[in-house]
């Protein structure tokens, strides 16, 4: 991997130096614009409105079009007087239960790795959010736009979590919240077992991306000329059912589907019989209340 940044946590007098590293990657297909007849590349020209000439990369400003049509235009010096703070810095602010931010809020995930001289600071930094169970509120600047973001323990590493400002999060405004729609206490609680039918643990490998292992056929399957894979068909049911039918099949599909048990969680796996002498392996024996005296 290749670091994006480099700088330091400032926690409270304590400096970590760091670099930053991005988290995720997608692997999604990257299609081209071509020409239909001879798969040739689709071009574009940098072209002025004004004046309709090509421009070169050299020549081209950002432009920000004001309410009266105005268009202001910012140079790279303009950026680097920006009236912030763009030192190379990680500011703790303050650190917050886990369960009081809102997922909504995160936006893109980097590791953290520690410089050589700074690795003690580092671990001690991530063993205290581990056993607070807390995450640390900082500003970073990046790219020279300044913002929030979350610090956490995950897998012996610190990751970060940009984040979303509050203006930024979209409130939704539907017309349904605006009325009372009623839920029948038979429903909920069938759909309560729903819900227990399908409870279990969280672990991504146990899905699968199968949008990418598609294209992927579809893609070899081009390039070899051969036959295209066929689309299942969806199955279709002219059945009209209320609320209450579907909820009480569902159930009975979810416990089918895991063995008749309510609960779909995987069975803890039993502790072997402990050996005879080892430790833990035999109850001590129960003192002997001693005789009151006479």
């Amino acid at each position: 991997m290749r670091s994006v940044w480099r700088g330091a946590i400032s926690f409270g007098l304590v400096t970590i130096g760091v670099r930053l590293y991005t988290a995720t990657e997608e692997h999604d297909f990257r299609f081209h614009q071509v020409h239909r007849e001879d798969g040739g590349r689709i071009r574009y020209k940098r072209v002025c409105q004004v004046c309709g000439e090509e421009v070169a990369y050299a020549d081209i400003a950002k432009g920000y079009e004001l309410d009266d049509g105005r268009v202001v235009v910012l140079d790279t010096e303009d950026f680097d007087k920006l009236p912030i703070n763009t030192d190379h810095a990680i500011d703790v602010l303050e650190f917050v239960p886990v369960d009081e931010v809102d997922p909504i809020y995160f936006q893109k995930s980097y590791y953290l790795e520690p410089d050589k001289a700074a690795t003690r600071p580092y671990v001690l930094l991530r063993t205290a959010l581990e056993r607070s169970g807390q995450l640390a509120v900082v500003k970073i600047t990046i790219r020279q736009r300044e913002t929030l973001a979350m610090l956490r323990a995950r897998d012996d590493v610190l990751v970060m979590h940009t984040m979303l400002w509050p203006d930024e999060v979209r409130k939704p405004d539907f017309e349904f919240l605006g009325g009372e729609v009623e839920v029948r206490p038979q429903e909920l609680k069938m759909a309560s077992s729903l819900v227990d039918s399908m409870a279990g643990s969280f672990d991504p490998a146990d899905f699968t991306d199968d949008y990418t292992e598609a294209m992927q056929k579809v893609i070899e399957a081009k390039a070899e000329g051969a036959e295209l894979p066929e689309r299942p068909e969806a199955e279709e049911s002219g059945e009209v059912i209320d609320l209450m039918t579907a909820l009480e099949r569902s159930v009975e599909q979810a416990k089918s589907a895991r063995g008749g048990k309510s609960a779909g969680r995987k069975p803890a796996a039993k502790k072997a019989p402990a050996a005879k002498g080892s430790a833990g392996a035999e109850r001590k024996a129960p003192a002997k209340k001693k005789a009151k005296p006479a």
